[in-house]
Order: C-alpha cells, then structure tokens, then sequence
C-alpha cells in the first residue's frame, strides 16, 4: 500500500511537470503566431489548452483521494496539498498562452504587433518560456536555491512589461487604439503567466521546508485589466 502511494507521489510531480512543459510550448507557439499571423498555429494553441485542463483535473482528482485514503503527514502532506495549487497556477498559465493565441486569431490577417515592437514582445515570449522551463526543473529536482532565485527572471519580464506600457504611452509613436488595448493585455498575459511561475516555485520552498513566504495574490485579474484599458485611455 505504501508503495503505491510513494508510485502516486511520484506521478503528481510527473503530472506537475509535464504540465510546465505543455505551458512553455503554448506560450511559444502563442508567441509565433501573435507575430506571425498565423491563425492555424493560433487555434492550435487555443485547442491544446484542452490538454492542461485535464492533466489539472486528473492531478487534482488523485490528490484528493490521496488524503482521503492514505492521510498522508509531514512533506507527504505538503506534496499532495500544494500540488492542488500548483496545478492550478499552471493551468492558468496555459490560459494566457491561449489568450495570446486569441488575440493573434482576432487580428488576422494583420499582426496584432506593430514591426517597432515585435523584437520587444519576442523577448517577453523569450522570457516567459526561460521561467517556465526553470520552474519545470525546480519542480522536479525540489531545488529551494532555483526556486529562490525565479524572482530575478520575474523582475525581467516586469521591466519588459513596464517597458511596453511606456511605448504605448509614447505620443510619438500615435498607434491605432485598437493596437494600444491588444497590446496592454497581451503585455498583461505575459506578465501573469510569469508571476504564476514565481508563485509555483514558492510552493516548491514551502513543500521542501516548511515555511511559505509571501506569494502574487490573482483576485481582481479582470478589474486590473480594466484599470489598465482605462489609464491608456485617459492618456491616449
């Protein structure tokens, strides 16, 4: 019986990981497709998100009937608990991918990024796949010291999407409105898919040691992206 509950320890963090390794491909492929224009890539990406949808439902399933049936104590209990909100955060994480993805779908044709400031979204694709392998590799060897340090790579995309709020504030650069608001949001999915990440490895800290540090609170998502269309609204 042990056995078989260590066996299922270890598929949660299987599951866990292949979870990361599934975001990191859709924000890449989100990416290409937001800069290309590629609809049929787009829509792939909309349709794999099915695919973490049910890898999250199964993981928390067997979390769930590991502590109904096994009552599992101590980093046992910390794996099953925190492997709930894990799988969750990273979920979400495959959600802003395929809001990328719609929001190329949406424009097409066109690119909803204008060429001045294609090389600066790559580069937050770029990032936000770094972050997602990093917190594969965290999850799976339990590194504290990586997981610590993802705070370095999050504070990158910050200043990436505070970079890009700025040129979208620019009057010189006098974009299409509609271009402003996709590229507020667009510039918001990046940053929470990364800030998720950093919220994952916390979870990997306290599963390891005990203790929790502070983590990214996500209530009012949708009423930050208001107050985002709204400051550049009043400033466009």
């Amino acid at each position: 019986m042990r056995d078989q509950f260590h066996e299922d320890l270890d598929r949660i963090t299987d599951q866990l990981v292949e979870l990361t390794r599934l975001a990191r491909s859709a924000i890449s492929r989100a990416t290409t497709a937001l800069l290309d224009a590629d609809v049929q890539l787009a829509e792939s990406v909309i349709e794999a998100d099915k695919k973490l949808d049910e890898i999250r439902i199964d993981l928390d399933n067997l979390s769930v009937n590991l502590l109904a049936q096994q009552q599992p104590v101590a980093t046992d209990l910390r794996i099953v608990v925190t492997s709930m909100h894990m799988s969750s955060d990273l979920e979400r994480m495959g959600d802003l991918a395929r809001h990328v993805a719609k929001v190329a779908r949406l424009r097409h044709p066109d690119s909803a990024v204008p060429p001045a400031l294609r090389s600066h979204i790559l580069e937050m694709g770029q990032v936000a796949e770094a972050i997602v392998a990093k917190c594969g590799s965290i999850i799976a060897s339990k590194d504290v010291e990586a997981a610590a340090a993802l705070d370095k790579d999050d504070d990158a995309m910050d200043e990436l999407h505070s970079e890009l709020f700025a040129a979208l504030l620019d009057e010189d650069r006098a974009l299409p409105r509609a271009t402003v608001l996709d590229l507020a949001l667009i510039g918001r999915y990046y940053e929470r898919y990364a800030d998720h990440a950093v919220s994952v490895a916390r979870r990997v800290i306290y599963l390891v040691t005990g203790e929790y540090d502070s983590e990214v609170s996500y209530d009012h998502e949708e009423a930050e992206d208001a107050d985002v269309i709204a400051e550049i609204e009043r400033n466009g």
